[in-house]
């Protein structure tokens, strides 16, 4: 018997979500990209992917005053990518916050996590986002082989990494 791995297309799909943004939004966010990777088969970490989306989304509703964000998941190029669209015309800045610091390390873990990240400025204000490159092997609700979950984040000397 000879089998062969499903091919993926190369545009999978996208879905766009409006979030109030409340405190719920977060964690309907991470609800909605899960979904998305579990739908389309995606070969990312979910986990990776809801932290991440996670910090988009909770920097967004800190600079939002209309009370909507715009979620945006898309696949294409062998790639997930998650993108934030809000009314701001603040650009996000990756600052070197202090391991004590309550705030400001959003971006760090995105940085570190992401295989890149970028903002743009769109008609309304911008759009930030990051990008999980697949990783063969994996599927919906799988993780890297050894890895039981993404853990805590610690920063040392300004370089973060996993705690497993």
């Amino acid at each position: 018997m000879n089998a062969m791995a499903p091919t993926r297309p190369t545009e999978l799909s996208d879905r766009r979500v409006r979030l109030a943004t409340g405190p719920a939004a977060a964690g309907e966010a991470r609800g909605q990209v899960r979904a998305a990777i579990c739908t389309w088969d995606v070969p990312v970490d979910p986990d990776v992917a809801v932290l991440l989306t996670s910090e988009l989304v909770t920097n967004a509703i800190m600079h939002e005053a209309s009370g909507t964000i715009t979620l945006v998941i898309s696949c294409s190029c062998d790639q997930l990518r998650v993108e934030v669209h809000d009314t701001s015309c603040f650009m996000p800045v990756l600052v070197d916050a202090p391991a004590d610091a309550e705030t400001g390390r959003g971006l760090m873990l995105v940085g570190a996590l992401s295989d890149g990240w970028g903002s743009y400025r769109t008609p309304v204000g911008k759009a930030v986002y990051f990008m999980l490159a697949f990783r063969p092997g994996l599927g919906p609700g799988r993780r890297p082989a050894g890895v039981a979950h993404v853990g805590t984040v610690s920063r040392e000397s300004s370089v973060v990494r996993r705690i497993h």
